[in-house]
């Protein structure tokens, strides 16, 4: 045999043992990266999820501060602490009647997502006060999701519609003649969705209307954290189910967005309104072909703050659409 052969034998033996050994380092190497991109990815959709989870169960379950006063304490008003139930019976609502004497004419009032029947920064004692100064009965309730007990989740009108409508019903229990609710924020949203269920309201007063759909979701999502349109709404109409019981889609927007109600309606809305653009109500009231519906678009103002800021205009405009509602009614019951 060749000394040549004798000696590189071994040598190629070495060489290809070793460039196995590194072939099989380097393909558990290249298994372990991919692991690893892999994880970082799950992990990566798991939080995006997540975070999309928790926005969904924030909005589900508001903070809301407890009942601090009473419209005697407030604007010495008495009046009677009243519970009712639900028109479908899901739950016991709880609430203040004020009477005004003699008076056939109740306002109802409709307080906005994340607030109870005080409302502070609207401030709602203070409408109240000026309501009852006008004669009119006033009836303030909390709804499930600001309930001081056994709270229900927010739904953005499914179930608190069923819950204004038991505060009109119990309104006409009370002999009332004529209805209004004046409605704020989502309180403003789901007024419209009862309105497609009743023919007991008389006539509407929608202060900063917020109508919970796909584009005002979005719209307020991203005025908190920067996330993609697609897929977060995706994401999030899946979790709702899940969380508070209830799809985008069980909430009639397109209807309501395309309604001409029977009744006239007041629609007030701030240009700077960084919750529900105003688009929105200029778009509902442009539906509107009762001669009494009208809209009042205040340039540079804000979400629920437009009495605050132009109280006596704000005061003006709502006494004067009163009147005319009130007048119209009025002789339409003296033709029949």
């Amino acid at each position: 045999m060749n000394i040549l052969t004798r000696t590189n034998a071994p040598q190629s033996h070495s060489i290809q043992k070793l460039a196995t050994t590194n072939s099989s380092r380097f393909i558990r190497v290249k298994h372990i990266i991919v692991a690893l991109v892999l994880s970082i990815i799950f992990f990566l959709l798991f939080c995006f999820v997540a975070l999309h989870a928790y926005i969904a169960w924030v909005l589900s379950n508001p903070t809301v501060a407890p009942i601090y006063s009473n419209p005697l304490a407030a604007k010495s008003m008495a009046y009677e602490n009243v519970t009712f139930p639900a028109l479908d019976d899901s739950r016991l609502m709880h609430g203040w009647y004020i009477p005004a004497k003699g008076s056939q004419r109740t306002i109802v009032f409709s307080h906005g997502y994340g607030a109870n029947r005080e409302e502070s920064w609207v401030p709602m004692y203070d409408l109240a006060h000026y309501a009852h100064s006008l004669n009119y009965n006033v009836l303030m309730f909390d709804y499930g999701f600001a309930a001081e007990y056994n709270k229900d989740v927010a739904t953005g009108g499914k179930i608190e519609t069923q819950q204004l409508l038991g505060a009109i019903k119990l309104a006409k229990e009370r002999d009332a003649g004529q209805i209004i609710v004046w409605g704020f924020s989502m309180g403003a949203g789901t007024a419209l969705q009862a309105g497609l269920q009743t023919n007991d309201v008389d006539a509407m007063i929608l202060d900063s209307t917020f109508l919970l759909e796909p584009d005002t979701l979005y719209h307020n999502i991203k005025n908190q954290i920067d996330l993609p349109r697609h897929p977060s709404l995706e994401i999030l109409e899946l979790l709702f189910p899940v969380l508070n019981g209830t799809s985008l889609n069980q909430i009639p927007y397109q209807q309501v967005k395309s309604e001409d109600y029977p009744f006239p309606i007041f629609f007030i809305h701030g240009t700077k309104d960084e919750k529900a653009p105003f688009g929105i109500a200029e778009k509902l009231a442009s539906n509107q072909t009762n001669p009494l519906s009208t809209s009042w678009i205040v340039d540079d103002s804000h979400h629920e703050l437009i009495f605050r800021e132009h109280s006596r205009d704000y005061l003006r405009r709502v006494s004067s659409f009163l009147e005319e509602v009130k007048t119209t009614l009025n002789t339409s019951i003296l033709e029949k």
